[in-house]
C-alpha cells in the first residue's frame, strides 16, 4: 500500500492525463475513426511492438546523430567568432537570421536542395541544434572571469592555450544548459522533418497511419512520440546536473 501510494504521488499526472483523455472521448461519443481510447491506443502498442520499434529507434538516432553535429557546429562556430571579430561579423547575423526562419518553412526548402530522405531530416536536426549551442557557448566563453584571464596572461599563456585550460571549462556549463533545451527539440524535429518528407520514423509512420485510417496506430505514435521527448530531456536534464557539478 505504502508503495501504491508513493508511486501514486510521484505519477498522478500521467493517470489524469489517460483520465482526461478517456472522458473526453466518452462524453463527447466520439468513435474511434475520430479519437480512440486509451485503451485501444495501449492495446496496440502491446499487441504489435514491432510496428513500433524500428521506426522508433530510427527516430531516436537521427535525433541523436543530427544533436551531435549541430551542437558542434555551433560550438566551432562560437569558437571562431570569439577568436576572430572579422568572423563574428558573418557568422553572427547569418546565426540570427537562420534562427528566425520557422522549422517549417525551412523543411520544403531544405527537401528540395538536399533530397527527399534521411539526409534532409539530418539536416533539419543539425539547424534546430545549431543556434541554442552556439549561442550559449559563445556565452560562456565571454563570461570566463577576468581574473582569469589575466592570471593566465601572466603566465605567459597564449589564446590557444587560454581557450583549451580556461575558457572551453568554463563554457561547458553552458554547453550543457544548450543540450537539455536542444535534446527534445531534436527529436520533435525530427519527427516533423518525417511526417512532411520522411522515407521512415516516428513521424512517417503517424503520416502512414494517419493515411490508412489506423487511427489507434496513429495516436499510439503520438503518444510514444511524447514519451520519448519527456524521457529525452529528463535524461538531458540529469546529465547536465552531473557536468555541471563538475565544471562549476
Amino acid at each position: 500500500m505504502r508503495r501504491a501510494l508513493g508511486a501514486l504521488a510521484h505519477y498522478w499526472p500521467i493517470a489524469a492525463v489517460f483520465v482526461g483523455w478517456d472522458l473526453w472521448v466518452v462524453l463527447n461519443g466520439y468513435t474511434t475513426v475520430v479519437a480512440p481510447r486509451p485503451g485501444l491506443v495501449l492495446a496496440d502498442i502491446a499487441a504489435e511492438p514491432g510496428a513500433y520499434a524500428g521506426d522508433l529507434l530510427r527516430t531516436l538516432l537521427t535525433s541523436l546523430v543530427g544533436l551531435v553535429l549541430g551542437m558542434g557546429v555551433g560550438i566551432l562556430a562560437a569558437i571562431a567568432v570569439w577568436s576572430s571579430a572579422a568572423v563574428s561579423g558573418v557568422v553572427t547575423p547569418a546565426a540570427l537570421v537562420l534562427r528566425s526562419v520557422p522549422v517549417t518553412a525551412m523543411i520544403p526548402v531544405i527537401a528540395r536542395v538536399a533530397g527527399y530522405g534521411d539526409s534532409s531530416i539530418l539536416l533539419i536536426i543539425v539547424v534546430v541544434s545549431f543556434f541554442p549551442a552556439f549561442v550559449l557557448t559563445v556565452s560562456g566563453l565571454a563570461a570566463t572571469p577576468a581574473a582569469g584571464r589575466d592570471l593566465f596572461g601572466v603566465l605567459g599563456a597564449g589564446r590557444l592555450r587560454t581557450l583549451v585550460r580556461l575558457q572551453l571549462p568554463h563554457a561547458v556549463p553552458h554547453v550543457m544548459v544548450a543540450f537539455r533545451l536542444t535534446a527534445p527539440s531534436a527529436v520533435l524535429a525530427a519527427l516533423l522533418a518525417e511526417y512532411l518528407v520522411g522515407t521512415g520514423g516516428l513521424g512517417h509512420l503517424f503520416s502512414t497511419a494517419r493515411s490508412y485510417m489506423e487511427l489507434e496506430r496513429a495516436w499510439g505514435t503520438a503518444l510514444l512520440a511524447t514519451v520519448v521527448s519527456v524521457l529525452v530531456f529528463v535524461l538531458a536534464r540529469g546529465a547536465e546536473r552531473r557536468v555541471g557539478a563538475r565544471f562549476s
